[in-house]
């Protein structure tokens, strides 16, 4: 039987309007992904361009046979091993999916969200969900239902499924003469996909036409001015105000301009510093600071895709 909670949501998406959604990696904003109209609304309410392409959900692996033409065997082995989880995959898609999802290209991101409440709502409706992170384009993107509420009120009904459990968003893997091909770092790390698969090459940063989402340059930002350090006390030492904030890997660094640090893993794990990176972002952006200085981390395993969210943060 269908809980209240998730009957409102269908109610919605089946009179083709958006409604949040969470997943194991973000707060998604999602509409049906085969109405045209629907999704139009997502864009619209996210002020998203639209050369940026969207991700369609799905609740059940072989679902992906539905929306995508081919795939590729090792696409089928990483189903096996990631799905349902934070792996989205670029295959080209089938015509029943519209050109509005894919920014006419002629390839689609499809996954298979590891969340309860999200798997029982794409089970119980016969259409994909298309759903980008539920923010403002270009904002930081929201791990609780409460950010979702602050950027969008009551405008749109949201499934509350408590705090993401990953915490950032999914690894996307696409193909080229059926080889993998990374093309936006996420929750699950190189070197996890490289045990299982081999070698994958990792695509460049593309600020126009991206293939993927979260491959613009400018991205994940706060509304306070932001600064990458690779030297906490050095960045410091630059900054005329004694109103900064610091969001620092481990360090509890203390000095008179710091007004308030937020700390990522005070163990040094990459895997927690990835998952509270949002979160403490969220809270740093709302106590009025002059400048955020955010540390960056060890560039490897989970650390790539924290240095890659920052350093797309700090674009200025």
């Amino acid at each position: 039987m269908i809980t209240k909670e998730i009957q409102i949501i269908i109610d919605a998406l089946n009179a083709n309007e958006v409604a949040a959604i969470p997943t194991e990696t973000v707060y998604g904003l999602a509409a049906n992904g085969l109405s045209e109209t629907a999704v139009e609304k997502i864009f619209e309410l996210k002020k998203r361009p639209s050369f940026n392409p969207l991700i369609l959900h799905i609740g059940n692996q072989n679902d992906v046979l539905k929306y995508a033409s081919t795939l590729p065997d090792k696409a089928k082995q990483l189903i096996e091993l990631f799905w349902p989880g934070p792996l989205t995959l670029i295959l080209p898609k089938k015509e029943i999916v519209p050109n509005i999802v894919t920014s006419n290209h002629p390839t689609v991101a499809i996954r298979m969200p590891n969340h309860a409440k999200t798997l029982e709502l794409l089970r119980s409706i016969d259409y994909p969900l298309a759903a980008p992170s539920a923010n403002p384009f270009g904002h930081i993107s929201p791990t609780t239902p409460d950010h979702v509420f602050r950027y969008f009120g009551n405008s749109i009904p949201i499934l509350d499924g408590g705090a993401c459990q990953d915490g950032i968003e999914s690894t996307i893997i696409g193909f080229e003469n059926n080889e993998p091909v990374i093309y936006r770092f996420g929750a699950i790390s190189q070197e996890e996909i490289e045990a299982q698969i081999g070698n994958v090459r990792v695509l460049n940063k593309e600020n126009h036409q991206p293939l993927a989402p979260g491959m613009l340059l400018k991205h994940y930002a706060p509304k306070t001015k932001s600064i990458l350090s690779n030297n906490i006390d050095t960045s410091l030492s630059t900054i005329e105000s004694e109103n900064i904030g610091i969001l620092a890997f481990k360090e509890n660094y203390k000095h008179p301009k710091i007004k308030h640090i937020e700390i990522l893993s005070a163990t040094g794990n990459l895997k927690e510093a990835a998952q509270n990176l949002y979160q403490k972002l969220h809270l740093l952006d709302a106590l009025n600071l002059d400048f955020i200085i955010i540390e960056s981390v060890p560039d490897f395993s989970y650390g790539k895709s924290i240095n890659d969210r920052i350093s797309r943060a700090v674009i200025s």
